[in-house]
């Protein structure tokens, strides 16, 4: 098989087998790499139409009122870089917090913070993968927490409380 020489059948060198191998295989990497889901060479990715709300808890009225301007289309982001979504709508309704207070003389109800609104905002943005329904860097599913990041809004502890999800367009 090995002649004198070092050639495989008398023709090939082991050493330039070697290599030989190690460029093929980096060819295959590559071009599954190229061609692959999300690579360059991949065909468009297909997106769905994600629309969900997200309800924040005590807000000031001065940040709902400021937040108007932006609102609808105010576009969304995540570790600096716009995403293919945007807040459409937000409703705003009175917050209703209370301490309840036993007493000798019966049940004391005492509202807390006042003038703090509870905010429901919509919405809508397209995803590439409807199994992780990711925006950014969250997943989005139904009563976990979410930030309500967009261009020029952010607020914390939301809760996601309705999903719909729409058939890519054939």
């Amino acid at each position: 098989m090995i002649d004198e020489k070092g050639r495989l059948f008398g023709k090939i060198n082991l050493v330039d087998l070697l290599v030989l191998i190690v460029v093929v295989i980096l060819a295959v990497v590559l071009f599954l790499k190229l061609t692959g889901e999300g690579g360059a060479l991949a065909g468009p990715a297909q997106t769905s139409k994600l629309t969900y709300t997200v309800r924040v808890d005590g807000v000031y009225p001065a940040v709902y009122e400021d937040m108007q301007k932006w609102i609808p289309g105010d576009p969304l982001m995540a570790s600096g870089e716009l995403l293919p979504g945007r807040i459409v709508a937000v409703e705003a309704q009175p917050h209703q917090d209370t301490a309840t207070l036993n007493t000798t003389n019966g049940v004391l109800i005492l509202p807390l913070e006042g003038d703090l609104l509870d905010l429901t905002f919509t919405i809508e943005v397209d995803i590439t993968n409807r199994v992780t329904s990711e925006v950014g860097t969250q997943e989005v599913r139904i009563g976990k927490q979410h930030i309500v990041k967009s261009q020029h809004i952010e607020l914390y502890n939301g809760i996601i409380q309705t999903c719909d999800w729409e058939d890519p367009a054939a």
